[in-house]
């Protein structure tokens, strides 16, 4: 019992730094500008969000044919 016990706390506190360490990244707030990205469109060309600065965007990220989710 007093072994479980241990264990238990030992998984509460490893829990816990987690939740701390995440907490602590630099993430944007809502409303912030996005961060510039690179990522490749349809037909595989490498595009920015620079390039679209100033203009609507949308991304829709999807899986591709036959894969899993």
């Amino acid at each position: 019992m007093k072994w479980l016990a241990i264990g238990f706390l030992a998984v509460v506190a490893l829990l816990l730094w987690r939740l701390s360490v995440v907490s602590k990244r630099n993430l944007p707030n809502p409303g912030d500008a996005a961060p510039d990205f690179r990522l490749p469109d349809a037909s595989g060309m490498e595009r920015s969000l620079a390039e679209f600065r100033g203009k609507w965007l949308v991304l829709y990220l999807f899986p591709r044919a036959d894969t899993p989710g």
